[in-house]
């Protein structure tokens, strides 16, 4: 596993673009995702996986807004940051298109990833994700910032790059334009969040 460390810690005080972090409520709450797939089948960065996704990310965002604050996508999982409008709280529901519409599409250029047991044949569910996911509301801040830093450290912290800048599904490179980032960071002091699993 990649040693987390702090070779360019960010001022985010300093940060005008950066993220604002909202109160904590859950109707337009700020809130931490990790999303899995079935069997940890590595099936999300496959070209055609990442169209779909992003087309079926942007009809749901469309039809039911929600911002993404960070997002990185993983082979077998993806860590999102979502912030919800002031009057809404259904995330479930979001993600839940999400799933449902990625999955039609995929299986229609796939097969399943697994085969069904009896219990995915009953609800009718398919094999390509998992049916619960890590959901945590942002508290605060410095809460805000570190699970973005998680999220963009997660490609190094699974030894998929030696650089964070390597990995091309993130939008790590967005932060780099904004300025949040330098192009060669890995970490920061005190994020406290690498040794977790946070859903993974």
């Amino acid at each position: 596993m990649a040693k987390f460390q702090s070779r360019h810690p960010v001022d985010y005080d300093t940060i005008k673009t950066m993220p604002e972090y909202r109160r904590i409520k859950l109707a337009g709450g700020t809130i931490f995702f990790t999303v899995v797939t079935y069997d940890r089948k590595p099936i999300l960065v496959l070209p055609e996986s990442r169209r779909i996704l992003r087309r079926v990310w942007k009809d749901v965002q469309t039809k039911h807004p929600f911002e993404t604050v960070a997002i990185c996508l993983l082979p077998d999982h993806l860590h999102t940051i979502w912030k919800l409008p002031e009057d809404d709280s259904d995330y479930a529901m979001r993600w839940n298109e999400i799933k449902r519409h990625f999955t039609h599409e995929y299986l229609k250029l796939a097969r399943e990833v697994s085969v069904r047991d009896e219990s995915r044949k009953k609800r009718r569910e398919s094999t390509i994700w998992q049916r619960r996911y890590w959901a945590h509301i942002i508290y605060d801040q410095d809460d805000l910032h570190a699970h973005i830093d998680y999220i963009h450290f997660n490609p190094m912290k699974h030894e998929f790059v030696n650089q964070v800048s390597d990995w091309p599904w993130s939008s790590f490179h967005r932060y780099i334009r904004m300025g949040v980032y330098s192009l060669d960071w890995c970490g920061c002091l005190g994020a406290g969040l690498m040794d977790k699993s946070m859903g993974e």
